[in-house]
């Protein structure tokens, strides 16, 4: 009997080498702190949800581009020792490879500035370049961290082919309606979604499922159907409008854990989204999924090394 080989999950975007330090608290503005311990991990968002799809056991596709330097080789034996295809990923010899700067405070709280370097040099030609991949995809996995233009020529490619584009708004920036119609689920954290609906603030935590349907309308009037909103701590809710009439909204319960370094969480919770849509699974039961899977990565030091695989999801779930 012939075994069919799974459809790939392409991912499009971003790698960085992750440059941390941890500290007791966040420095103020202007203000020095000490650090008590210095890392450089593989990262970029991209890059990150491209290693926790495959861990979780998704058949991955990245393209991407990186330097001709020690980071790019690093981030590259980093992605395919997860098992991810990085035969698409480009070693740009005109660029060096992005890096994230991120501190890391007592509580796992983080914040990062990134540095480009070779992912701005990602462009649609290199998308136009691995059209095949997209012919046989399952889903497209997207972020921001690359040009504007870049990822619409993934999601039209990806749109196309129907697979499911799965665009994570992250870092925020706003995007043109041609991408917004090209989306087949939408990935926010509560802040990204208040920004993209104007400043509207979404419900807090604790609201009921009815308080999230004006929401629900609102990202349908600018064209998606299904958005995930990520409450970090507090869990998440999807949002679906095209589950019958007036749509659906199903609140995905938090799952407590003590954080170490929240740090890539969300990329965690991303890929992990993309491997179970690619896996068959409902969006609800995706997310349901993804969040233990975000909350188990929490709980480990840095990003790529601290993705579950799916023995580790499945145990903390039973």
């Amino acid at each position: 009997m012939t075994i069919a080989t799974p459809a790939p999950i392409v991912v499009v975007g971003s790698l960085n080498a992750d440059l941390t330090i941890y500290c007791e608290r966040l420095p103020l503005p202007g203000e020095t702190v000490h650090g008590n311990g210095f890392a450089v991990n593989p990262g970029g968002k991209s890059a990150n949800q491209a290693v926790a799809a495959s861990k979780l056991g998704g058949r991955v596709v990245l393209i991407g581009a990186v330097g001709d330097d020690a980071n790019g080789t690093m981030l590259l034996a980093s992605t395919a020792g997860a098992g991810v295809d990085v035969s698409r990923v480009r070693r740009s010899p005109e660029a060096a490879t992005g890096v994230a700067v991120i501190s890391v405070d007592a509580s796992g709280e983080n914040n990062i500035i990134i540095s480009a370097g070779a992912n701005g040099t990602l462009a649609p030609e290199d998308v136009a370049g691995s059209a095949d991949v997209f012919e046989r995809a399952s889903v497209v996995c997207l972020c921001l961290e690359v040009g504007l233009d870049t990822v619409e020529a993934a999601a039209r490619l990806g749109h196309d082919a129907g697979a499911t584009v799965l665009l994570n708004l992250s870092p925020y920036a706003e995007i043109p309606a041609s991408l917004a119609g090209l989306c087949d689920v939408l990935l926010v954290n509560a802040h990204e979604a208040s920004l993209f609906l104007g400043g509207t603030a979404v419900p807090d935590a604790g609201a009921d499922t009815a308080a999230w349907a004006p929401v629900r309308s609102r990202f349908a009037d600018r064209g998606l159907q299904r958005v995930v909103v990520t409450l970090g701590a507090d869990g998440s809710v999807v949002l679906d409008s095209g589950a019958g009439a007036g749509g659906h909204v199903t609140r995905i319960e938090p799952i407590r854990v003590n954080a170490t370094d929240t740090t890539g969480a969300g990329d965690a919770f991303t890929g992990a989204v993309a491997a179970r849509l690619a896996a068959g699974e409902s969006l609800p039961a995706a997310a349901a999924f993804a969040s233990v899977a975000a909350a188990l990565a929490a709980t480990r030091k840095g990003t790529q090394t601290a993705y579950p695989e799916v023995a580790d999801v499945e145990a903390m779930l039973a």
